[in-house]
């Protein structure tokens, strides 16, 4: 298998943008139908669709939508169960719409592990630290913990195109943080 710079630099850029889908489902879409829009990037062909322009109002008010929404509390924490499946769905479609694979069925097992995990993983993470916010401040501290997701997602989905590898990098070693750390609670729980 050769692998160019292009195809890595094309992989961690989806691996990027689908992390950020679970910060903010629609903010990555938003940012990568942009950069498309102003050739920044190019979606695969079957994808262009993302940069066209009803497709930029639609995630421009889904993006306001989904930013404002999560300032509401308790409404936040339904979202989360909402936005939860969103993130994977969203994880899956941008790392698909990235990786420059020819052999479509690899693309997309690629774009499900890779992308859909990865913001699936994400999303989770969040929406235990917003359980977690609103368990210990009735609510009152997830103005806090969405202005850091909303700061991640619009940050990370930048960064994303300026150094993807590097992004990538260091989602995948939050991944691997993240994953280690549960599965020690969980076996310390397991022991007692």
């Amino acid at each position: 298998m050769n692998l160019d710079v292009q195809t890595i630099t094309a992989t961690a850029l989806g691996i990027a943008l689908s992390a950020c889908c679970g910060f903010r489902v629609f903010v990555p879409l938003l940012v990568a139908g942009l950069a498309s829009r102003f050739h920044i990037f190019s979606f695969a062909e079957s994808f262009q669709w993302l940069s066209s322009t009803p497709a930029l109002i639609a995630l421009g008010a889904a993006t306001l939508f989904e930013i404002a929404a999560y300032y509401i509390p308790f409404i936040d924490n339904i979202l989360d169960a909402i936005a939860t499946p969103l993130a994977a769905i969203a994880g899956t479609l941008l790392a698909t719409s990235v990786i420059p694979i020819d052999n479509e069925w690899m693309k997309w097992m690629i774009g499900i592990i890779a992308g859909g995990g990865g913001a699936g993983l994400v999303a989770s993470g969040t929406g235990l630290l917003r359980l977690l916010s609103s368990k210990t401040t009735l609510g009152t501290g997830n103005a806090v913990v969405a202005t850091g997701e909303n700061t991640a997602a619009i940050g990370g989905s930048v960064l994303a195109f300026v150094i993807p590898v590097i992004m990538a990098i260091l989602f995948l070693f939050a991944f691997y943080w993240v994953i280690k750390k549960l599965v020690n609670r969980f076996s310390r729980k397991a022991s007692i």
